[in-house]
């Protein structure tokens, strides 16, 4: 069975945080933090549709200077989301350029820019290159219950977490997976291809028996290809990075990535150094493991490592391991 979502870190655990996840099936990518993106390949880059900035330091934004230079000239539409303030930073990014010549391009490329706020509702605007990226503001869209992207299948969820700023955690959250049984399209004679795409989304819809699904071999009712079919409990992966450890955060972050079947999770600090953490607003290898237990995660996958830590690698993991495999109370 092969799965709809492939997470990735773009960087070793040293490096600046970014998490490319691929959807499979449908020609496009998400990512989640622009860190340094020169590790991820331009035609991967290419395929990202949608950007999740947990806040804009430095280490977690200088990616967007790469991101956009490898996408000009491109008939593409990306939309990012931030925490307050998103816009003025992203505002401030691309005035810093000179953009006389842009008129020249045939394209519009686009970025549509959400920021949100604690009340729940997102300010918008739209930034265009046959505009020299004006920012054009957009009527702002509420944000129920933490979800800012919703599509057919599957959504993304933001947090508002603290690291003496206003932080935002992200989970994406498949509804259902749906895989194909190659052999039994094969007895009716229907081969594999785009086509597919449609019934996946008839599926995930809800749509009824009788929906009409176009196929090589003409159109057939979604009854009748339903056993050709399996579908599964989605897939979950939650990104939580530079989150400073108390019990608001815990609670949110626990929440967040409840049951996760991937928790991408900072891990900065040896617990040794746990004030020192604290002073930096991070998390120690020791908490993370217990927010990773704590919210029922079935795999965590720690990042963001101090570069104090190089040399003492099996360490993190181990101390992690050790507060996630047992039932080591969150203290």
């Amino acid at each position: 069975m092969r799965p709809g979502f492939l997470p990735e870190l773009v960087n070793d655990p040293f490096g600046d945080p970014a998490l490319f996840v691929d959807l499979m099936f449908e020609g496009r990518a998400l990512l989640f933090d622009l860190g340094d993106l020169r590790a991820l390949a331009p035609r991967k880059i290419l395929r990202v549709t949608d950007i999740f900035v947990s806040h804009c330091h430095m280490d977690h934004f200088m990616g967007f200077d790469w991101f956009l230079r490898i996408s000009l000239g491109r008939e593409r539409g990306v939309r990012l989301y931030g925490p307050p303030g998103f816009l003025d930073q992203v505002t401030a990014k691309l005035a810093a350029y000179t953009w006389n010549l842009v008129h020249r391009y045939e394209n519009d490329f686009s970025l549509t820019v959400h920021e949100l706020l604690p009340e729940g509702t997102m300010r918008r605007a739209c930034f265009r290159v046959q505009r020299a990226f004006r920012r054009e503001d957009l009527d702002p869209r509420t944000c129920d219950k933490g979800v800012v992207l919703a599509e057919p299948g599957f959504r993304v969820r933001a947090a508002f977490l603290d690291h003496g700023i206003p932080c935002l955690g992200y989970a994406l959250e498949e509804e259902r997976h749906v895989n194909i049984w190659k052999n039994r399209l094969a007895e009716r004679g229907l081969p594999v291809g785009p086509w597919l795409k449609g019934l996946k989304a008839a599926v995930l819809n809800g749509s009824p028996a009788d929906t009409a699904i176009a196929t090589p071999a003409g159109e057939w009712p979604l009854g009748a290809l339903m056993d050709c079919l399996q579908i599964t409990p989605g897939l979950k992966i939650a990104y939580v990075t530079d989150v400073v450890y108390h019990a608001a955060n815990a609670a949110r972050i626990m929440e967040l990535a409840r049951d996760a079947d991937w928790l991408f999770i900072e891990c900065v600090f040896l617990d040794e150094l746990a004030e020192r953490a604290a002073e930096k607003k991070h998390l120690t290898a020791a908490q993370a493991g217990r927010l990773a237990r704590a919210a029922g995660a079935k795999n965590v996958v720690p990042f963001h490592f101090s570069p104090i830590n190089r040399g003492r690698v099996a360490e993190l993991h181990a101390e992690l391991e050790a507060y996630f495999r047992t039932a080591a109370g969150l203290g």
